[in-house]
This record gives structure tokens, sequence and C-alpha cells, in this order.
């Protein structure tokens, strides 16, 4: 079969790829047919039927596009007039007992009815007698808020919990106009997935507790990154707002499509974890246990380590590739021991065959590639013989060390989160976190991914490699890391300052002997 087939749509010929459904087929070129029900990961429904198209010659004329697959020669009508009024009729029947609050709906601003209504019908209710009541702010579990007079009854999420999850704790009961999803007697939603149900309705009918009544949608900024949750690396939106007179705050992640990492979805976990990003940051520099300044925290830390005979520098599985490569170039200049010990951030058990993953730590595979030790008598031995530590964004706790015992001979802590190694810490350097710097993870399949600046605070911490550059290192920012990298063999034929969107997978045979 052909990559690519040739159809028509609306008298104009356009090339699109081949073996899709209508929907998706000419999406691919840039051309809307409207769908409720439908979604990508969850099959055809065909209940909502605002996707019926035309098409002529053809036997039945009149299709659903998410049930009707591309053919070559096809000839798609959607702007006839029998399709508009059918779109009309749809959305006059969609909004029959749906409740006109948009002010006041957590789904405005970014509502498929909302837009719908305005593209396809945009005439006033011919409605004269009362709508049906349903019940509002129903908890369905897993911190989610079910406001069932809104429902369009797409079975999106109904869906999601049998065909993705398995789970099934959702249906819809009753008929005509007293359906409505519901939940089964004693069995809330209780899968690690849940929050999806969210981003997957097309309308204000299922919302987060969480996020829930906290901003406007069209006051947020939506930026692509990485999550750091686990080694998965699930693409998100990071949306953030910056309210007048005030700091620009995170208030919630959404998983972003890549079909090779983690699809339409992400877990809640992982979700959830853009709450570290707005809280117990590390914000005041210490030099010798005393309040300084960044500057003069950089040298005095930068005077102790070439005071040292046997520095260790111990860096966190969640650095970036450019971040552990300068800690790398650094300790060679003065020749340090480097160490990536980090059993701690594995939860043995935790993870599925869907996306959450055992180590929740977000670029554990570049320690194969860069030759970074990370076991554990390696570890010990040089902490034994250390007369300075530095851990770079690494809570040495989780590796049993007592933090405070460290502290005596000489304990800094480069990093953005508070924890007991930063506590303890004679040296602290705060530094951006993810979500306010550029770099690059490895996931666990081996997915090279760049994730750029997303927040940027009205007084903004240096990033890792200007700290790095300041102690003496040779890489000053992420280009001049990318730039070194690309020279060695492990990411031979990388350009690493253009890697794709989706990401790229990566052959090295190093890649296959991580363990996570």
């Amino acid at each position: 079969m052909a990559d690519t087939i040739k159809l028509s749509v609306n008298g104009v010929e356009v090339e699109v790829p081949a073996g899709k459904n209508l929907i998706d087929a000419v999406a691919a070129v840039g051309i809307e047919i409207p769908h409720i029900c439908y979604h990508p990961a969850l099959g055809a429904d065909g209940n909502c039927r605002m996707c019926l198209v035309e098409i002529e010659d053809g036997r039945p004329p009149l299709v659903p596009a998410c049930k009707t697959r591309a053919a070559e020669g096809m000839k798609v009508r959607l702007d006839s007039e029998k399709i508009k009024k059918i779109q009309r009729d749809m959305m006059e029947f969609e909004l029959i007992n749906h409740p006109i609050d948009c002010p006041i709906c957590d789904q405005a601003g970014e509502c498929i009815l909302q837009d719908y209504y305005m593209k396809y019908d945009a005439v006033p209710s011919r409605m004269r007698v009362p709508q049906v009541k349903k019940d509002k702010k129903v908890d369905f579990g897993a911190g989610v808020v079910h406001d069932q007079e809104r429902c369009v009854l797409c079975a999106r999420c109904v869906r999601f919990t049998r065909l993705i999850t398995k789970t099934g704790e959702l249906g819809i009961v009753n008929r005509t106009d007293e359906a409505r999803v519901s939940i089964f007697p004693g069995r809330p939603l209780s899968n690690r997935y849940a929050l999806n149900v969210v981003d997957l309705c097309p309308v204000g009918a299922m919302t987060s507790k969480d996020f829930r009544f906290q901003q406007r949608a069209w006051f947020l900024t939506r930026s692509k990154s990485v999550c750091h949750g686990c080694s998965k690396g699930c693409n998100i939106f990071i949306d953030h707002n910056r309210e007048k007179y005030k700091d620009d705050v995170i208030y919630r992640y959404r998983p972003r499509h890549n079909a090779q990492v983690n699809g339409y979805f992400m877990c809640d976990e992982g979700r959830m974890t853009y709450k570290l990003e707005n809280e117990n940051r590390l914000l005041s520099p210490k030099a010798a246990g005393q309040q300084d300044d960044t500057e003069g925290a950089v040298n005095a830390l930068k005077r102790r380590i070439q005071q040292a005979v046997k520095p260790l520098f111990v860096v966190s599985p969640n650095c970036s590739l450019e971040q552990m490569h300068a800690v790398q170039a650094l300790a060679g200049s003065v020749k340090a021991v480097v160490n990536g010990y980090s059993d701690g951030c594995i939860k043995e058990g935790d993870g599925d065959d869907f996306l959450i993953q055992d180590d929740k730590s977000a670029n554990r595979a570049a320690f194969a590639l860069l030759g970074i030790d990370s076991g554990k008598d390696v570890f010990d031995a040089a902490l034994n013989d250390a007369d300075l530590v530095v851990s770079f964004a690494h809570d040495l706790s989780l590796n049993g060390v007592d933090c405070s015992k460290l502290a005596k001979d000489g304990l800094a802590f480069v990093g953005s989160y508070g924890n007991t190694c930063a506590d303890a810490a004679t040296y602290l350097i705060p530094v951006a976190s993810y979500s306010e710097d550029s770099g690059s993870i490895i996931n666990v399949d081996g997915i090279l991914q760049h994730y750029e600046v997303a927040v940027v605070k009205n007084e903004p911490l240096p990033t890792m490699l200007e700290i790095i550059a300041g102690l003496g290192g040779s890489l000053k920012d992420v280009e001049a890391a990318r730039s070194s990298l690309s020279s060695m063999d492990a990411f031979k034929g990388v350009d690493m300052q253009n890697i794709p969107a989706q990401g790229l997978a990566l052959t090295v045979s190093e890649v296959d002997n991580v363990t996570a």
C-alpha cells in the first residue's frame, strides 16, 4: 500500500496519509472535520454524528468520517448545505440540556462545544421548556470531579477506563434525557491514570479537583516540556501564569502527544510533580555555613574544591545530559571522582506495563553513555576517601548517607529543591529547575529528548551550567555542552543542537545495558 493517497475535499485535490480514517487523514493536511466522541487513542464510537460527511457518488452518500477509511479518488464534501444542516442540528441537539454557564465553567476557553457553536451553529436556542437538571460536583475519586449536567455523553471517559486502563470504573447509566456517566456503586475511580479523563473530556464535565477553579484557560501560557517524574520522560505541556505583581507559577501539567514515548497520556503521579516546581525551592546561597550571595558562595566553593585532595562529585540521575557532561569536564580539571549512585530513586515493583517506571529519575540512561560509574561499591569507596563531597542535585540521604556527618569535612549542594542533603550542606548554591532551564534527557527506551525554558521567574536563579562554569568548568552554556557531546563516540552522527520534536531513538549498544 502506498504511503499516501490522493482524494478530493470540497473540490480540491489533497494528498493524505494512507490507511487512516477521514478525520485523521485530512487533519494531517490541516483540514478539520468536526468531531466530539472520536479520539485517535480510543477509536471510533460514532455516537455524536458531528463528523458526518458527504461522499460524491458514494454508497451510502453520508458517512461518519471517524468510521470511514480514506480511499484513493474519494470525493469528500464538507461544505454542502446538507452537511451544514446536519452540523447545526447536531449542535442544537448537544445544547438542548447543556447549561450556558461558560463564564464559570472550568473548561471555558478550551471547550470544543464553545468552538463548534461559534463555527457551526451560532443561532439562539429554540428551547421553550425547562432543561433537564442533573447532579453537579460529583466526586468520582482519584481527584476527578464530575458535573453531570455538562456532559455530552461522548463516552470518551468510559472508553478510556475500558480500553486503556482496563479498570472499567465508568459507565453510562439510564437512557434518553436521564442518561449520564457514573461510577458503579462503591467503586470510584482508582487507577493511576484517572486524571486523563479530564484531558479527554471535550467539555467541562470532567474536572480536576486539584486545578478546578484555579485559573482561567486564556490566562495560561502553554509551554512544551518533558516530565521528570520517572524514566519514561512523558511529553507534557507546562501551563503557567504570571499574575500582576506576582511571580510566574505553574498550575498544571498536561500530557503532550508523542507517539514513540507516551502517546496521548501520562500518569497522575507525574502530573502532580508540578507542585515540586512551586514548593520547597532553594533560594538562599550559603558559604561555609553562612548566608551569602551566589557569587560569594560560588567563589568560596571554588576555593574549597581547589584545596581538596580527594573531591567527590555526585551527580543526580535527574540532571540533564549537558549538566552531567559539564560536571565530568570540571571533575577532570580538578581530579575529582564522579559517581552517579542513586538506587534510592528506584522503587522496585512500582512500575507497570504502560507508562509508569520503577526508576523515578529522568536521565539515568545517560550514565552509561557518558561513562559515569553509578555502582554502590565505587561510591562507598570514593565517599570514604573524600575530603569534600559536592552533590549536584542529588539527595545523598537516598543513598543511606548521613549527610550531617559529611558536613564536618565539607559537603556542598548545587540544586533546586530542599532536602536532607541541602539542609546539611556547608556550601549551598540554588539553581534553576528543569522547568526554568534547557537540557536533554535520555529515557528508559533510549530516546533522546530536548526540553526548553518554560517558566521565567521575576528573579531568575542561575542555571547549573553557569554555576559549574563559575567553579572552573569549561562548558559555559547548553550550546557549548551540546557541541562537546557531539564529538563523543556515543553521539557520533547525532546533531545535538537539532533533535526532532518527537525525540531521537538512539541505537548505541550502551543504552541496552542500562538497568532501571
